[in-house]
């Protein structure tokens, strides 16, 4: 298996696609307004949107650069329109129409001929033939006007950043003040067409090969895409399966007139409903299944005041995010009235779809504050307690049996509102398959050893759901595979799910300066894989697309792309060993050279074949290239000059190497070797350590237990403490692989004394 971070120089396999493709168009517009974009045909889009004030404005927008597709995917940047015409037939509804002073404007953001950084705004009206909702509108780009009539002020289309048409309700004005109502309205542009020397644009065409991981998406990080341009970024990068989708907590609601989620009208706003229609049906036509995924999340702006979970002191739940979310209290009955009626209707748009019923119960848990106090104190769960129950304001250290009382409680309500939840959808669909998602740090913690009873609840155990999903991702980025390994363990054997009956959820990277993380997601999906769940899930598609990140496999041999066994012959000192790096020359006209070093730590070449010192040497050679079948599988490789973190001597010892410093967190430290010292210093990883061999510290002091080896890692049962130095000391093999697929060997001109040549090539892991 295998793992990379691409970006857009990467691409090597493009088509073309005309510039302004329905797919490609996205929305956006402030709070606490709605819209969605969908492709409705080969050159047809539809935008829906719902207003609630009356300076409400969503844009459907074309950006020059795209930052939305995955490096390997996206379409290129090309600024200058100038030679482009655009022509689409515009129908709408609810809002105002094009005649209307305030109606829909192309606003075309960039930089003039000078490159003095400016907005144009163009009245489509002005280049609309027909009636005010009914139009056919053309843009000639390279003589196209801004303003309110015509003439007006000549627009320099030759370096855009974005465009986009505004749509407002027909009340708007400048205020901020409420509508007499929510306002729904629509768009369909069809007939898209662009023509012109710049009317298209190359367009990344890659195929990852299908590689049995699946993916997860969440609609508020989704909800301003096409449907379409998602499904293809799935497609294209070798995902499989179902798609685990979060419907999210900000974005699929209806409001009433104070801003607060509403039932009136439907459980879902009309553009969320759109989106989830077409998204549903595209998955299934492409052979995809739909997991709806529903947490008890909601943005708080919008959430009632008496469905939050509270603390003791009466603080509402609050996750930290921005804007702020909180957490609906199991115990508030309207609250989880509100999320059975969710739940049920997209459930239904699913199954109407042809997907089958699969819905996933999201993160349900007591929230626990920062400084760790547990939210079990609104006035509908005291009163579920008792009507006072026993207050902790700290979960960790030793509890009260009565504090222990209430936890359990607290479980068992908990665990009933999840049940009850999956009833309501099996009124709908009795056959839908009941999924949960708990999250293993916030109900696993070392130091919360009780929250367990609360968060974890055995009112969870089998067979109370079809599938446990496990996501542990606050663990994984940390680098805390002890705390991983442990969490998935507990959550095993707490609730009686098999490796069969579970699905493993692999992420997330917060920040795109964080990207390094990957590494360690995949490597976490990869452990999933080996215990044998039945699948494994990337959290999340726009994580993905932002960072580049692409999983494949490394082939679809029935056979390891490395055999775990030894070089079968003694080579000792004759043989031939190349280190080699890669570096990129140029020499200037003028003579000077620019240089550019491809490689962070040589590749080593071996030829191994003056060590053939009989006729049995040259059979058992023979015989080991074969079982190898020549160059596609790899095997260790004992290097005769460099094999020990103890140098030459051969003895390695446990304070050779400072693998890194202990933080409280992190329990999987790499094994690796320096060369030189300083800024020159060459870091090489030691991927296949000696298993007998490798020796442990932790302070300075031996560790004879409380470790495991995994591959090149140290993994210790618990993360050093801070400011600890770990060190290790090995004997090592380099992984390494034949040379060619052909071996010559002639057993008449070795008698006669020539030397048969072997190459060997080393294998980055």
């Amino acid at each position: 298996m295998g793992w990379w971070l691409a970006t857009r120089e990467s691409a090597r396999v493009s088509t073309w696609v005309k510039r302004f493709d329905p797919v490609h168009w996205t929305v956006d517009f402030p709070r606490p307004m709605m819209a969605s974009v969908v492709s409705t045909g080969a050159h047809s889009l539809r935008v829906d949107a719902v207003f609630y004030r009356k300076n409400d404005l969503a844009g459907l927008i074309w950006t020059s650069e795209d930052k939305v597709d995955h490096p390997l995917l996206a379409y290129e940047t090309v600024r200058d329109f100038r030679d482009c015409v655009l022509s689409f037939r515009w129908r709408s509804s609810g809002v105002k129409a094009l005649d209307a002073i305030n109606g829909p404007t192309l606003t075309i953001e960039g930089r003039d001929a000078s490159g003095v950084a400016r907005s144009w705004f163009v009245r489509l009206w002005n280049y609309a033939v027909g009636m005010p909702t009914d139009a056919v509108v053309t843009i000639d780009f390279a003589t196209v006007q801004g303003g309110f009539v015509l003439p007006g002020v000549p627009v320099f289309a030759g370096d855009v950043d974005r465009m986009f048409v505004s749509l407002v309700p027909g009340d708007y004005d400048a205020t901020n003040a409420p509508l007499a109502g929510p306002v729904e309205g629509w768009i369909e542009l069809t007939g898209i067409s662009c023509d012109g020397a710049g009317s298209v644009l190359r367009i990344g065409d890659v195929q990852v090969p299908p590689h049995g991981l699946s993916i997860a998406t969440g609609y508020d990080d989704a909800y301003n895409v096409t449907p379409a341009r998602l499904l293809r970024n799935i497609q294209r990068l070798g995902y499989v399966g179902a798609v685990n989708h979060y419907v999210g907590m900000s974005h699929y609601y209806r409001l009433d007139a104070g801003g607060l989620v509403t039932l009136a009208g439907g459980a879902l706003n009309t553009p969320t409903a759109a989106w989830h229609t077409d998204f549903a049906a595209r998955l299934k036509a492409a052979g995809f299944g739909l997991i709806v995924s529903l947490s008890y999340e909601l943005l708080d702006a919008n959430c009632p005041v008496a469905w939050k979970q509270r603390a003791a002191n009466g603080d509402p739940a609050a996750t930290g995010y921005v804007p702020p979310s909180t957490l609906l209290s199991p115990a508030n009955g309207a609250a989880m009235a509100y999320l059975q009626a969710v739940a049920r209707a997209f459930v239904s748009i699913a199954v109407a779809a042809g997907q089958a019923p699969r819905f996933q119960v999201g993160e349900p848990w007591w929230w626990v504050t920062f400084d760790n106090r547990i939210c079990l104190y609104d006035a509908a769960a005291k009163a579920a307690f008792g009507g006072a129950p026993v207050v902790i304001n700290d979960v960790r250290g030793s509890l009260t049996a009565a504090q222990l009382a209430l936890l359990d409680k607290a479980g068992a309500l908990l665990s009933a509102s999840t049940v009850a939840l999956c009833a309501a959808v099996r009124v709908d669909h009795p056959t839908c398959e009941r999924l949960l998602l708990p999250y293993l740090p916030g109900s696993l913690a070392d130091d919360r050893p009780e929250v367990r009873r609360a968060n974890l609840p055995v009112g969870w155990a089998s067979p109370a759901f079809e599938v446990l999903q496990l996501e542990d991702y606050e663990w994984v980025t940390a680098g805390n595979e002890g705390a991983s390994a442990r969490g998935i363990a507990a959550a095993t054997v707490r609730l009686g799910y098999p490796n069969a009956a579970q699905h493993y959820v692999s992420g997330f990277v917060l920040n795109a300066s964080e990207s390094a993380q990957w590494a360690l997601i995949d490597a976490a999906a990869e452990r999933a894989r080996d215990r044998g769940v039945a699948a494994t899930f990337v959290w999340a598609l726009p994580q993905v697309l932002r960072d580049g990140f692409v999983h494949f496999d490394l082939g679809d041999e029935p056979v390891e792309a490395f055999d775990d066994v030894a070089f079968p012959l003694n080579m000792g000192r004759e043989a031939v060993v190349s280190p080699g790096f890669s570096t990129a020359v140029v020499t200037t006209a003028s003579g000077h050279e620019q240089r550019n070093a491809d490689w962070a730590s040589a590749r080593m070449r071996y030829d191994v074949g003056p060590g053939v010192r009989s006729e049995a040497d040259v059979a058992t050679l023979i015989s080991f290239f074969r079982g190898r079948r020549g160059a596609a599988k790899a095997f260790r490789f004992r290097d005769p000059t460099d094999f020990s973190s103890g140098g030459m001597t051969g003895t390695p010892g446990a304070l050779d190497v400072l693998l890194g410093v202990g933080d409280g967190v992190r329990t999987g430290f790499d094994l690796f070797k320096v060369y030189g010292v300083g800024a020159d210093a060459e870091v090489r990883p030691v991927t296949r350590p000696v298993a007998a061999s490798v020796l442990v510290s932790v302070g300075g002091v031996a560790m004879a237990s409380g470790w495991s080896l995994s591959g090149g890692r140290v993994v210790f049962a618990v993360a050093p403490a801070v400011g600890l130095d770990v060190r290790a000391g090995f004997l090592f093999d380099v992984p390494i692989r034949f040379a060619a697929d052909v071996l010559e060997v002639s057993v008449a001109t070795w008698r006669a004394g020539e030397v048969v040549s072997v190459g060997l090539v080393e294998v980055r892991e």
